[in-house]
This record gives structure tokens, sequence and C-alpha cells, in this order.
């Protein structure tokens, strides 16, 4: 954790949210869905951390804290950078306080040379936070430097005044808000919250992906994820089928903002599940079709071993051996089952995440948002 990452699609990570316990410092979290179940930050604070897994009985045994010499780092950082926010932990957590939040963000407004990527679960937890902050800023309007909250948090940080450089907007400009959504039951949950939300860039992590998503029927059934980037009273339609091309004055469902950006990848560690490759194209399809920047993160630990329909039309291959469902073989079809059933039945094989690659159809996807409008 620090100024440098691993993770393909940010350049540091940044967790200045810590969790005291008697076996050293670390983090803590909470499962919320089956994306949690083989947490990275998890396995990290077992070895590294606190060595306390992330259930809710082993809050009242850690001391939560605000690490105030974490929080500054990004002030110090002087090349700019995307930063993914509260990597280990989930920063709207219920257990996290308003005030911790106002604090990060405020390092957020000072430091306009990072693009701060910041990802949860708690979907609903940020709708109610940023809509609160927005609605007191909206109030005091313009040229208010920002909502009151951040703005005195920003001055309890530096000691003095707004500094000029800094975005006098809200939302940040330089906060990218985004939610994993594992499956389509959690997409349908999480991402409406995040159109709700107002921000600069939206963004959907759909890692680990363990099953198919249709992020068309998520967003209301409109064949449109991309969208108008805010209205304003007149504007002309984007991206949307039904929003006239030409200057127009309507403010409704069909001028609502859509994704900015889409992350997808398959789970990666031990226990890690098998992604149908059906499901990774059908997001690279949908994004390309509305014009949004799709990342393919990874395929985790599995690869294609047979491809049913394309390797073995006439059922002949020996599925009791050479490509038994077991051990480093697993039998996957497009819904998810398991079984030797289902349209596009395809045995994945465990050959771990450096060999199973990044390349999606021959190629890599590390596409991103460009600047918002």
């Amino acid at each position: 954790m620090g100024d440098k990452s691993k993770i393909e699609w940010t350049d540091a990570s940044w967790t200045p949210i810590r969790a005291s316990s008697q076996d050293g410092d670390g983090w803590h979290c909470e499962h919320v869905s089956e994306g949690c179940r083989n947490c990275y930050s998890e396995r990290m604070n077992l070895r590294l951390g606190s060595g306390l897994a992330f259930k809710p009985g082993n809050l009242s045994i850690v001391d939560l804290f605000l690490d105030e010499r974490i929080l500054l780092q990004p002030l110090r950082w002087k090349k700019p950078r995307r930063i993914f926010v509260c990597s280990m932990t989930d920063i709207f957590a219920d257990f996290v306080k308003d005030e911790w939040i106002d604090r990060i963000f405020a390092i957020m407004a000072l430091c306009p040379q990072h693009t701060f990527q910041v990802l949860t679960k708690r979907s609903a937890r940020m709708r109610a936070y940023i809509s609160e902050v927005h609605e007191t800023w909206c109030k005091r309007g313009p040229p208010a430097p920002g909502s009151e909250r951040i703005y005195e948090a920003a001055l309890a940080i530096t000691g003095a005044e707004w500094l000029p450089e800094t975005p006098a907007e809200w939302p940040i400009k330089n906060c990218w808000l985004g939610v994993s959504a594992e499956d389509q039951k959690n997409a349908n949950a999480r991402i409406p919250d995040l159109r709700a939300t107002p921000a600069a860039v939206r963004f959907v992590s759909i890692e680990p992906m363990l099953g198919p998503i249709d992020l068309d029927s998520t967003l209301g059934g409109t064949l449109w994820i991309g969208g108008q980037r805010g209205c304003d009273g007149m504007h002309r339609g984007i991206g949307t089928p039904e929003c006239p091309r030409q200057l127009h004055h309507h403010h409704d469902e069909r001028c609502k903002r859509g994704l900015d950006w889409v992350i997808c990848g398959g789970e990666s560690g031990p226990n890690a599940r098998p992604m149908h490759p059906d499901w990774a194209r059908a997001i690279r399809d949908q994004c390309a079709a509305a014009g949004v920047p799709f990342f393919f993160k990874q395929w985790g630990e599995w690869e294609t071993s047979l491809d049913r329909d394309h390797d073995d039309p006439d059922w002949r291959a020996d599925y009791t051996y050479d490509y038994v469902n077991h051990g480093k073989s697993k039998w996957l079809n497009r819904d998810g089952g398991c079984g030797f059933h289902g349209d596009r039945f395809h045995v994945m094989r465990r050959v771990g995440k450096r060999a199973a690659s990044r390349l999606l159809d021959g190629r890599e996807h590390n596409e991103f948002p460009g600047a918002s409008q």
C-alpha cells in the first residue's frame, strides 16, 4: 500500500482508515455479498495486519482510527497519479464515521493534481452521504468553496484559507465514484444508487465477475449505459436514442447520466471461482455499443480449456479424463451452472493469474474515462 500499486487500473492505493488489535495494526471490513468471500484485503490483514477476519463480531475487539500520517500522504505526492481510495476497506461502511469521510474528501479537494477512485459495495450510504453534502453546497450556492463540511475539514488540515488552485466545485472533479457488482442481483441494487449520486465520473467494477450481467436492464432497459453528463436545462443528447441530439430543454429520465467507465475481471487468489468468457464478452460489447470505456483487468486464476461448441461439436471428447470436473478443472455454462448441461458449456482450467493473462479474445482492453463533461 502506498504510492505504487499492482492493481492494473490505478497507480497508488491509500487507506487512512485503520484498525488496531493486540496482534498489530491492520484494517477492518465486513462481508456484504458473495464478491467478498475470497477478499484479498482480508487475506492480507490475516497475514500482515491485525490478524483478524473481516467479521462484524471483530469490530468489538479492534480500535478503529483515522491514521493522520497516512491521511496526509497524497499532499506529499507531487507527481499526478490515480489513487484507489480505501483499497483495504470500504469508505462507506457503517463503521466509518462521517467526520473521517469528510477529512478524506477534503484531502481529495486539496490535491487537484491527483485522480481519486472511490469504490464501494455500500451504495446506499454513498448516495446518502454525497447527496447530503451536495445539497448543503447547492443551498449555499456559488461562489462557495465547496461543501461546508468538506471546506471546514480542509481548513482543519491546512490551517489556512482554502487554496485558490483547489477546485471550487462539488462534486469534486478529480474524484471518481464507483460501485462493485459481481452479479446481476448486486448490479440491480447498487448501480441505480450510483446513477443517483452526484459525481464527476461514475464507474462500475465487475470483479470478481460471478455471473452474467446485463447493464442495459440495470439501467432501466434504455439500451444505453453511457449518457448525458448533466443537463442544466438545455443540452444536446448523447448516447441515448430517446434523447434528441439537437439542443432541447427537457430534464427527465431521458437525460439521466449513465456510466462513464466499466472495469471487468475474474477472481484471483486461493479458492478463486472461474469466470465464463461470454460474461466478459457481453460487458465488452455493451460498452462498445454505448461508447463507454472498458477495462479488462484479468481472467483471474482460470483459462478456457475447452469451448464445447467450438472444440467438441460432436461431443467426442473424454470428459471423464481429459476434461474431468474437479481440482484444476471446472465445468461452467453461460448461466453459471457447473453441471454437464446448459448453453455455451466450457471446461475451465486453473493455470494461475499470470498464465491466464489479461487478453480478451486476443487483445488487452485498457480504456479509461476522458475528461468529465
